[in-house]
C-alpha cells in the first residue's frame, strides 16, 4: 500500500432505533467514525455515489426476511460506487473505481472479492447503481425470465417512473410488447412515461380507482404485470389479467410501512379461470444472467434506445432525506445521493 496521507474521519449513517409504522429522523444518527486501514486483500474506497431503495426500509425491522436486518448503532449498508484510494488487494490499484455494498458513508474498507471494477469511461459512475446496475438487472431479469415476457405480449407495470419500473417498461418496448402501461403518482411522472420512456399509456393512481383507469387503459387485458406496489394495483391486475398471464412480484411498497397486515386481492379465485400465475423473485437469485443484462441493456444504453432518469440529492448529510423521498415517491427513476 501506497504511503499516502489517508483521511482519519468519515461521516456514516446509524441506524438507532428500529422505526414503527413510518420512519423517522429519531431513528437515525449521522456520526463521525475513524477510518480503519485495509487490511490484507482489502481496499480503502471513497464513496462518490451511494444508492437507496425500498428495500432498505425492510432492513431496518427485526423481522426475518431475505436479507439480515441492520443492526442498531452501526453503519447502514446499501449500494455505493466510488474511487479505490488505497489497496491491498491484487488487481485493484488506487484510482480505480468499484461497486460495492458498503453505502450511508463517505468511506469503506471493502474486501476485495465484494468489489466489483466499473469503467467511468463507458457509462457514468452513477449508473452502475441503476440502469446498469443491480435495479437494472431487477428490471430485466424480472420481465424476461420471472414473468416469461415474449413478443405480442401486454404488459403493465406498477411504480413505473422509478428505477426498475421505467426500464421494465422500455424493455418491454424494444422486445416487442403490443401494449405497456405503466401506473405512476403523478401527472408530471405520467407525462414522462408517455412522452419519454415510449409506454403506450400511462395514468395517475391517484386520479381514481386504480381497476377503472386499468380497465380504461388496457381494453384487452393484461399478459404480464410487474409488480412493484402490491395492494390496489395487484388486485386491479388480477382482474385484467388474461389467459395463461404471469405476475412478477418484485415489490408492494404501499405496504412497507403499514403496522399490520394488508389485506390480500379479493379476486384471487380468477387466477383459476384465467390459468395465472403469480410469482415473487429477488434479483440475488439471477446473477447469471448479468453478462447477458450489461451486453444488452448496455447496448441500448449507449444507442439511445432506452433512457433513464436519476434524481440526484447531494452530500451524505440528506442520505436519510433521499430515503424518505423514496419512500413517498418523490423520485423519478432512481434516486442517488451525490457524496
Amino acid at each position: 500500500m501506497t504511503d499516502i496521507q489517508l483521511p482519519s474521519v468519515s461521516r456514516e449513517w446509524h441506524l438507532t432505533a428500529r422505526p414503527v409504522g413510518w420512519p423517522t429522523p429519531e431513528d437515525f444518527a449521522l456520526v463521525e467514525a475513524e477510518v480503519p486501514r485495509p487490511g490484507e486483500g482489502q481496499v480503502l474506497v471513497r464513496n462518490k455515489y451511494v444508492s437507496v431503495d425500498p428495500y432498505m426500509r425492510g432492513r431496518m425491522s427485526a423481522a426475518k426476511s431475505y436479507a439480515a436486518p441492520y443492526e442498531l448503532g452501526e453503519a447502514m449498508q446499501g449500494g455505493a460506487v466510488g474511487e479505490v484510494v488505497a489497496s491491498r488487494a491484487e488487481g485493484i490499484e488506487a484510482g480505480d473505481h468499484v461497486l460495492h455494498f458498503l453505502g450511508w458513508r463517505e468511506y469503506a474498507v471493502v474486501d476485495a472479492k465484494q468489489a466489483v471494477k466499473v469503467d467511468p469511461e463507458a457509462a457514468p459512475l452513477s449508473a452502475y447503481l441503476g440502469v446498469l446496475g443491480m435495479t437494472g438487472l431487477t428490471a430485466y431479469a424480472g420481465l424476461l425470465r420471472v414473468a416469461s415476457f415474449k413478443e405480442g405480449d401486454s404488459v403493465f407495470v406498477s411504480g413505473a417512473a422509478g428505477a426498475v419500473g421505467s426500464q421494465v417498461g422500455q424493455i418491454a418496448r424494444l422486445k416487442g410488447a403490443s401494449r405497456v402501461i405503466g401506473s405512476a403518482g403523478s401527472d408530471e411522472k405520467v407525462k414522462l412515461l408517455v412522452e419519454e420512456y415510449g409506454f403506450d399509456a400511462a395514468f395517475n393512481y391517484k386520479n381514481g380507482p386504480v381497476g377503472e383507469q386499468l380497465r380504461e387503459a388496457a381494453p384487452d387485458g393484461v399478459d404480464v404485470y410487474f409488480d412493484n406496489v402490491g395492494g390496489d394495483h395487484l388486485e386491479a391486475a388480477i382482474g385484467r389479467l388474461n389467459r395463461d398471464g404471469r405476475i412478477a412480484v418484485c415489490g408492494m411498497i404501499s405496504v412497507y410501512n403499514n403496522t399490520e397486515a394488508a389485506p390480500g386481492p379479493k379476486n384471487l379465485a380468477r387466477l383459476i379461470q384465467t390459468r395465472g400465475r403469480i410469482q415473487g423473485f429477488l434479483v440475488g437469485d439471477h446473477y447469471d444472467l448479468q453478462p447477458q443484462f450489461v451486453q444488452e441493456v448496455g447496448g441500448w444504453v449507449r444507442s439511445g434506445e432506452l433512457k433513464y432518469s436519476e434524481t440526484v440529492v447531494e452530500g451524505v448529510e440528506n442520505n436519510l432525506e433521499a430515503f424518505f423521498g423514496v419512500l413517498r415517491g418523490d423520485n423519478v427513476g432512481k434516486m442517488i445521493v451525490k457524496l
